[in-house]
């Protein structure tokens, strides 16, 4: 799900648009497959999901906007993002705030 690179971090995603509100539910999938599974409250209209996506992630990770890009999976549910200048163990704290890194597959 996390991935150290030269950039920073790969975070894989998987996303549920059109949700009440946006949140870390849990981990989709297991192993190197697995993925932070994100509820995200914006539809996936125009890019408004992912959009909304990158503000949740910098918000969560106290970096700006910029620092998360959407390297793949602008129309699908499955998402990689790079989290720039962000370190794994930086990463790994601010999303496994609810220890759902290290939870068994949803």
């Amino acid at each position: 799900m996390l991935r150290s690179i030269a950039e920073g971090v790969t975070l894989a995603v998987r996303a549920q648009p059109g949700a009440k509100k946006t949140v870390i539910t849990g981990v989709y999938g297991e192993g190197a497959a697995a993925q932070l599974k994100i509820a995200v409250k914006a539809p996936p209209l125009e890019g408004r999901a992912n959009q909304a996506l990158i503000a949740f992630l910098a918000e969560r990770l106290g970096v700006a906007k910029n620092a998360v890009e959407l390297r793949s999976g602008e129309s699908s549910r499955s998402k990689v993002f790079l989290l720039r200048g962000v370190s794994l163990d930086k990463a790994e704290a601010a999303l496994s705030a609810h220890d759902l890194l290290n939870s068994p597959s949803v």
